[in-house]
């Protein structure tokens, strides 16, 4: 039997303070971390590599602040797949979790996955990516700009996804 809870739970985190914090982990809780400050640029990305990596219509991800990631628990058991040539998804090897995605070189996570927070992260969405190539089955109904595949040169957004 599945059981699903709905309660978020505590994280030390005070929006417009410096000292913030958010925590994280993987489904079966042996894989953690921390973001010393809450992340920025959260867009939802619908290429086809996050809908075949998370197994859903479209990925959360948000840019981490350089040198404001840790892990905590469970660094042994992180995996990672070469997605491309300068970028490495990295999941838990017990669970299957993917927690985010490491561009370049190191071990800390560049973008992490909303959806493994404990808590309200303190970021919203602010724009839908690759909607080109998003799911046939979903319909995007909120305001948010659409961009076919990453922002324009042109656009507010460009260089921040």
């Amino acid at each position: 039997m599945l059981k699903c809870s709905t309660r978020l739970h505590e994280c030390p985190i005070n929006i417009g303070e410096v000292n913030m914090s958010v925590n994280g982990k993987c489904l079966c809780g042996g894989v953690q971390y921390r973001l010393s400050v809450s992340p920025a640029d959260l867009a939802y990305c619908h290429c086809s590599e996050c809908q075949r990596a998370l197994g859903t219509a479209f990925a959360s991800y948000a840019r981490v602040a350089p040198d404001s990631f840790k892990w905590i628990a469970g660094q042994d058991l992180i995996s990672k797949f070469e997605w491309a040539p300068t970028a490495n998804r990295c999941f838990c090897s017990v669970c299957g979790s993917q927690l985010g995605v490491i561009v370049g070189d190191g071990d800390d996570l560049t973008w992490v996955g909303l959806g493994t927070t404990d808590c309200d992260p303190g970021t919203r969405p602010e724009a839908h990516v690759f909607v080109e190539e998003k799911a046939s089955w979903h319909e995007i109904t909120d305001d948010l700009p659409q961009f076919e595949e990453m922002p324009p040169e042109s656009s507010e957004y460009f260089g921040r996804f």
